[in-house]
């Protein structure tokens, strides 16, 4: 019975002292947990371990900041033999290829002198407002006439010539398929528009034949030439008779391709003058920047 008291007293002091010895606010551990277990709420994950979110695409963001940043690390700067940037300006083009339209058509004025040409006309709402545009600013141009407007509005014909612009023949009611007729046909069709060009305008010349749609053919062209007129063609179109087509397209189109030596197709008598109009303004403001000089070839 002694002995049993001294052991029990023995356990006691064992205990005692253990629980001296443990460290304060630390629980011992026990078999159900490890060290890498939660221990109820999940600490957050480190940002090396989060899983990036996805992005539309299928990426994560992460990614797309990685790639972004590759982006935008500003390039070596260039060393001194760079070439500078080019001007806002397109290039000159050479001057040989002054005859480089569909069938060897004139498309180019053959100088750095830039060439508006309008097409469709006379029309007494719009022919008006852009001679009124070219007066203010000096510009001769070209006029592609159709002979029955011609003949209908025989005071705009004179204004076109009176004020130095260059007389045209577009055919008499631009027949697109003039080129298919028969030369004794087209002679018809091209004369009889000269006519009614030239009775408006006593005394002016007819130089040029512009086929309607520049759906040329080897006879159009021959007949033209045998009335004294060499065919017309363009360079630049920015399709401005169409109603599809905005100021700003119109605008953006002639700016981008014109260069020295262009010939540009522009219409005062089809559908969608208003946006033409809208842009001419800018181009010429521009084409001005650009120091070009006009033709009315």
């Amino acid at each position: 019975m002694g002995r049993h008291k001294y052991g029990i007293a023995a356990a006691l002091l064992a205990l005692l002292l253990l629980a001296w010895m443990w460290p304060e606010g630390e629980t011992p551990p026990s078999g159900t947990l490890t060290a890498t277990e939660p221990t109820g709420e999940e600490a957050p994950a480190s940002s090396a371990d989060e899983e990036a979110p996805a992005t539309e695409d299928g990426g994560s963001s992460s990614e797309q900041e990685t790639s972004a940043a590759a982006e935008t690390t500003p390039a070596a700067s260039p060393s001194p033999q760079s070439p500078a940037p080019p001007s806002s300006a397109p290039a000159a083009e050479p001057a040989g290829n002054t005859y480089d339209g569909p069938l060897g058509t004139r498309n180019h004025t053959g100088d750095e002198s830039v060439a508006l040409t309008f097409d469709d006309g006379p029309s007494p709402e719009w022919t008006p407002k852009v001679l009124d545009m070219l007066r203010e600013r000096g510009i001769k141009a070209t006029f592609c006439l159709i002979g029955a407007y011609a003949e209908s509005y025989p005071e705009l014909v004179a204004d076109i010539a009176r004020e130095g612009h260059t007389l045209c023949n577009h055919s008499w009611y631009h027949e697109f398929d003039l080129g298919t007729w028969s030369g004794e046909e087209i002679r018809a069709n091209l004369q009889r528009t000269n006519d009614a060009i030239l009775k408006a305008a006593p005394g002016a010349e007819v130089r040029y034949f512009r086929h309607p749609g520049g759906q040329w053919t080897e006879k159009a062209i021959g007949v033209a030439a045998d009335l004294g007129m060499e065919s017309l063609h363009w360079a630049v179109d920015p399709s401005d008779w169409d109603n599809a087509t905005t100021e700003r397209q119109i605008e953006d189109h002639v700016l981008d391709k014109t260069t020295p030596g262009a010939i540009i197709l522009l219409h005062d008598g089809a559908s969608n003058q208003q946006d033409m109009c809208g842009a001419l303004g800018s181009i010429l403001d521009e084409f001005e920047d650009r120091g070009y000089a006009y033709t009315a070839l």
